[in-house]
């Protein structure tokens, strides 16, 4: 399963990233094989919320932005989340559970994301428990930190909403 696109930054790249701390050379250049670059114009929906899918993406240049739908009385709107930009992550679930797709991610300009199924995770520490661990472990931290910023956001909203009353 070896990946024909060349990941430019290589190992060092991933080093960077909160889903690779503490991974050895040789498990990093296992993902290195795996992972998939991707590239999207400005505007392209990259996920989209509701749909399946077992990706998670890495951005490496770029921009996009997460948006919810939002149900009212008038009409079904979408609302921006927030923007994320190269260094950080989205679909993170999508590595640990198989529901539908929580929000749509769409390109705020060209970019490039890198990839990373559950099968490719699977493949890349299938004799690796160690480094399993420590990616799952990884994974968790940047999940709970964006239910803890989700939990911030929310208070916030209801305490603004109860200040209208």
């Amino acid at each position: 399963m070896p990946n024909t696109n060349a990941i430019e930054g290589g190992a060092d790249l991933l080093r960077r990233h909160a889903l690779f701390h503490k991974i050895n050379d040789a498990a990093l250049e296992r993902f290195l094989n795996v992972l998939q670059v991707e590239t999207f114009q400005n505007g392209d929906a990259i996920i989209r919320e509701g749909e399946t899918g077992n990706r998670l993406y890495m951005i490496s240049s770029g921009r996009v932005v997460i948006e919810k739908k939002v149900f009212n009385k008038e009409a079904i709107t979408s609302e921006r989340i927030a923007v994320l930009q190269k260094g950080e992550t989205f679909g993170e679930m999508e590595l640990v559970d198989t529901q539908p797709r929580s929000a749509t991610v769409r390109a705020l300009e060209d970019t490039t994301c890198l990839s990373l199924s559950r099968e490719d995770l699977q493949y890349a520490t299938e004799d690796d428990i160690m480094t399993f661990s420590q990616v799952v472990m990884n994974l968790a931290r940047e999940i709970s930190l964006r239910l803890r910023n989700t939990d911030v956001w929310l208070a916030g909203s209801l305490f603004s909403i109860r200040q209208k009353d």
